[in-house]
């Protein structure tokens, strides 16, 4: 078990210095909390692991750039949710925008149906959105990114990700209405 470094900026100054012990001891300590983040933004948990250590690189690399008076876990989790968003404009760019003028009306996913699902539950329903609505719908209703954020960030317009959000409440509840009728059946990937 990883016992929790005292002193943050030490430990990241270590990490800088190449120490490797210092490095796992970091990589160990926030691995949940980064990998959480990863998931959302990725297609799959080989994914999650690529964009989660191509991050920790960042975090090792430019730890200089850690201020003190900002918690660190906000620091981290601004750079795996950076990272993932290289990663998707390196990678699914040009996949699945859609314009604002084809969304449709959204009617209101049922209250029961997400009372009984448990958070693991909805993240696996939400990690079978297509990419490109994946990408807006965590930036957007999980981390609080504006359309105009999200649309500077992945390099689309404001309307693409208003309709790209659209979508993706579009085929939650689709999915959320098929898994309680008993048509969803668990994927593994």
């Amino acid at each position: 078990m990883t016992v929790p470094f005292p002193d943050i900026a030490g430990l990241l100054k270590e990490c800088q210095n190449g120490n490797r012990r210092s490095q796992e001891q970091l990589y160990k300590q926030f691995y949940g909390y980064a990998m959480g983040i990863c998931l959302r933004y990725s297609y799959n948990r080989d994914e999650a692991v690529e964009i989660l250590n191509d991050g920790f690189m960042k975090v090792f690399t430019r730890s200089d750039q850690y201020r003190a008076e900002v918690p660190f876990k906000m620091w981290l989790r601004r750079i795996m949710i950076n990272t993932a968003l290289d990663y998707y404009r390196q990678n699914l760019k040009h996949r699945y925008h859609e314009d604002i003028d084809q969304a449709g009306q959204l009617p209101d996913v049922e209250a029961n149906a997400l009372d009984q699902l448990s958070h693991e539950e909805l993240m696996e329903v939400v990690q079978l959105l297509t990419p490109a609505y994946r990408m807006v719908f965590n930036l957007y209703a999980i981390d609080g990114y504006t359309h105009e954020e999200i649309a500077g960030q992945l390099s689309i317009s404001v309307g693409t990700s208003k309709s790209n959000l659209a979508r993706a409440r579009e085929q939650l509840k689709q999915l959320l209405n098929r898994r309680c009728h008993g048509e969803f059946a668990r994927t593994s990937r």
